[in-house]
């Protein structure tokens, strides 16, 4: 029996990699593929989507989401994935069309209908915090809520304490961390240095000729740039497609531990900062004493460190 996976996903450059790893993969069934605001307006992700997954010949429900945060104003990241999100390539347009139902609809009936399913969010978290808040009675019908979300070790990609899905909508995120879902943080950390697509890999990745390995290039071709202007690293950091790699094989993430994590949602220094209860020195804000139990507080299991030959062999096999 295949697993069945719900993917969430605000579809730009990496996002549409890690949807090619999805649905590629032989084991896994997508249920739905559910849009949100976030890298690009959400029309702009649908139709990303929508041509992904024409790309890679599958037959997927996709449902627009949210349009906007919860509380705040939207700001894109198309500096970093392309007006288009998909680096300017001028892909012709998607021959389907987005589902009628709402995604955060989509989200409550597909999990209701498939207990057990693997919840695997890639964008920020407005759709499914709109869904726990609206049914909580799903939450414990997911096994699994694999988020690329944060920065367990607190160096941001948007802020220097906050990683973009999160910043994005930190009110949304909080509400899905404290909302009792099984939630697996993959932070975008864990897509640079050694596991960076380099020079090498691109230079192999090339070598496929496919046409989907020559996608999963060009479309982030304005995102190799932005990578060397931010953080003068040569390469494409990919933490969709990580955090998708986790969600197919969890024994990529080779460490890992759970812990207490809240989201800052107050702060303009530090909105959207993922606070990782490392030591369990968390107290109790309604009477300052300590917790006596830090296990029972736990609420997300933080990877710390992954495999990163088996991650990239696992994109390779994908591409082939």
């Amino acid at each position: 029996m295949p697993r069945t996976f719900l993917i969430d996903t605000d579809t730009a450059s990496d996002d549409a990699v890690a949807l090619v790893l999805a649905l590629r993969a032989k084991d896994i069934e997508v249920k739905a593929i559910t849009v949100v605001s976030g890298n690009v307006p959400v029309d702009q992700a649908v139709r990303n989507a929508l041509y992904t997954a024409e790309l890679c010949g599958a037959n997927v429900p996709i449902y627009r989401g949210a349009e906007r945060p919860l509380l705040r104003e939207p700001e894109y990241a198309e500096w970093f994935h392309g007006k288009d999100g998909l680096g300017d390539q001028n892909y012709p347009p998607p021959e389907g069309k987005p589902e009628t139902t709402h995604a955060v609809d989509a989200i409550i009936d597909t999990i209701k209908q498939n207990p057990g399913i693997v919840v695997v969010t890639l964008g920020p978290l407005t759709n499914l915090a709109l869904a726990v808040s609206r049914a909580p009675e799903i939450v414990p019908l997911v096994s699994r809520c694999v988020v690329m979300a944060g920065a367990a070790c607190t160096v941001g990609n948007v802020t220097p304490a906050a990683e973009f899905n999160v910043w994005y909508d930190p009110e949304a995120a909080r509400i899905v961390f404290l909302s009792g879902l099984p939630v697996e943080m993959v932070g975008w950390e864990l897509s640079r240095f050694d596991a960076i697509i380099d020079p090498d890999n691109i230079a192999y990745i090339r070598t496929l000729n496919t046409s989907l390995a020559n996608f999963a290039l060009d479309c982030n071709s304005r995102a190799i740039q932005a990578v060397f202007e931010q953080s003068g690293e040569i390469g494409i950091e990919l933490p969709d497609p990580v955090t998708m790699a986790i969600a197919i094989d969890p024994t990529i993430c080779i460490r890992s531990s759970k812990h207490y994590v809240d989201v800052e949602t107050q702060s303009e220094l530090t909105r959207g900062m993922t606070v990782v209860d490392q030591l369990g020195v968390a107290s109790d804000s309604r009477n300052g004493r300590f917790w006596k139990s830090v296990i029972e507080r736990s609420n997300v299991r933080v990877c710390w460190e992954i495999d990163v030959r088996r991650w990239k062999e696992l994109l390779y096999g994908a591409l082939a």
